[in-house]
């Protein structure tokens, strides 16, 4: 009778723990159902991190990432451009893209029946592929608010793969910075004439990134680049203070150009529009002679070769 007893009890706090754990777990909000679902997810996405195990480490892709344009001729000779270079120098390497402005992506569809990925369709499209080794190379100028975004939509596909790394933008090393100024000069003659002031036009950010703007300002004057100024649409420094150093540099001519990968709507509009609130037109006013130069940063030679040394230094810390 007392091992009934027992038996019984013991029935009734199995039974009991199983309900209150029942309870505990729609604390949260969810059915038991949905605890299911979730634990069913978990499996699936731990089955999809062994696919580092079974993809095919030989088979590479380089994954070019950009803001984008949809001025489709500055698109070809500079996001483009870029493009080639890597692809004609790592010629093992299968290329993809995308942009990170779905906007863009959106208007080019619309407009001209152009597919482009974006971050996350890519990543998808290339696990889908196989591929095992990616090199991320960014076409961004540095690493800014666009950088991070791209990074957190790529870091949780890291362990899908046999190997991810990163390349660096533009303006990433100390170094960077004189080479970036090199490559602009040998392609840049108004800046040899100082009669000239010359204005490097940037987007600017709410990132405290946006000191890159003025640490290229003061390496310029470092290096001899008097007449040179760098200033920003939407940041610091802004046109207030390029105008300023115009007047204290006691410039006739001003030059404008922007500091951009491609010369797109900011350089259209901003800089060189017809629009009373343009550089050129308020320029104009100030009694300036301007000469706008619709040149994006994708379109010199020594600007390209430095986003293939990026890729190359990924590849190299992928080898080792």
């Amino acid at each position: 009778m007392k091992r009934k007893l027992l038996v019984l009890l013991g029935a009734a706090v199995i039974a009991g723990s199983m309900l209150l754990g029942g309870c505990a777990r729609q604390t949260d909000g969810t059915s038991p159902a949905e605890d299911t679902a979730e634990v069913s997810e978990q499996g699936t996405e731990a089955e999809m991190s062994g696919a580092e195990v079974t993809a095919d480490a030989d088979k590479k892709a380089v994954f070019v990432v950009s803001f984008g344009t949809s001025y489709n001729e500055t698109r070809e000779k500079t996001i483009g451009a870029v493009e080639k270079a890597i692809a004609e120098a790592f010629p093992d390497y299968e290329q993809r893209r995308a942009f990170t402005s779905q906007t863009i992506i959106d208007k080019v569809n619309e407009r001209d029946g152009e597919k482009i990925d974006n971050v996350t369709e890519a990543m998808d499209r290339l696990l889908a592929d196989g591929f095992g080794t990616v090199v991320i190379q960014p076409t961004h100028v540095m690493n800014g608010e666009e950088y991070d975004e791209m990074k957190a939509l790529t870091s949780p596909y890291e362990d899908k793969f046999a190997s991810i790394k990163y390349g660096q933008p533009l303006l990433t090393s100390s170094d960077d910075y004189e080479t970036v100024i090199n490559a602009i000069a040998a392609d840049t003659p108004q800046i040899a004439d100082k009669t000239n002031a010359v204005v490097f036009m940037g987007h600017g950010t709410e990132h405290f990134a946006n000191a890159t703007y003025a640490a290229l300002d003061y390496r310029f004057k470092a290096m001899g680049y008097d007449n040179v100024f760098v200033g920003t649409v939407e940041a610091y420094p802004d046109f207030d203070k390029i105008k300023s150093d115009l007047a204290a540099y006691n410039a006739q001519k001003v030059v404008l150009i922007p500091l951009m990968i491609v010369a797109g709507d900011h350089a259209t509009n901003d800089m060189a529009g017809d629009e009373e609130d343009s550089w050129k037109t308020q320029l104009k006013k100030e009694g300036y002679e301007v000469e706008c130069v619709m040149k994006g940063l994708g379109e010199y030679p020594g600007i390209r070769d430095m986003f293939v040394a990026h890729c190359e230094d990924a590849m190299t810390e992928e080898a080792e």
